[in-house]
């Protein structure tokens, strides 16, 4: 079996092992936190906020989260399904800006036997995609190269986000004081 070193990855999985609470929600934790940098946070809504997956498929691999903490999709709320919606495709318009993919993943992994890493919080994924983006590397070595750092992606994301969502974004609101429901 052969090893690519990664030791970013553990030092990551280390820290988070060691702040961890039990039964500590990834999404509420970081929702809270208002550290949007260092949790790749992208932008922040009224009933939900955009991340970057640290552990992306692709370059530029971002999730839509509500803030409320519930797992089932029959849950959400008209206001919630709204807003998600409406962010996805400024999200896509940001990442056309910026990368130009050819196309998109979008959708949620509900349940455990669906493939859900954290199933007890709902979250879809956006997923940028290339002609030709599957390459030797996942065929034959099921190794996965992202050739972007998250922190610049997040950066210039935000930047774009903030961008296209300017025009229809209430004057009384700002983005990075919503308030965690």
């Amino acid at each position: 079996m052969r090893h690519l070193h990664s030791p970013w990855r553990s030092a990551y999985i280390g820290t988070f092992k060691e702040e961890k609470k039990p039964n500590e929600c990834l999404f509420c934790r970081i929702a809270a936190e208002h550290e949007d940098a260092k949790n790749l946070i992208v932008w922040r809504g009224k009933k939900c906020y955009v991340v970057l997956n640290r552990y992306p498929y692709n370059s530029g691999h971002l999730m839509v989260v509500p803030y409320r903490h519930l797992g089932a999709f029959q849950r959400l709320r008209s206001a919630e399904h709204r807003e998600i919606m409406e962010m996805t495709g400024r999200c896509m318009k940001a990442l056309d800006t910026l990368s130009i993919p050819h196309g998109y993943n979008f959708g949620a992994n509900l349940g455990r036997v669906a493939g859900a890493g954290i199933e007890q919080h709902i979250h879809f994924h956006l997923v940028p995609r290339w002609n030709g983006d599957t390459n030797f590397m996942p065929v034959l070595a099921e190794v996965k190269v992202v050739s972007e750092r998250l922190e610049d992606l997040q950066m210039s994301l935000s930047k774009a986000l903030r961008k296209h969502t300017r025009s229809k974004m209430p004057k009384n609101q700002t983005r990075s004081k919503a308030k965690v429901q």
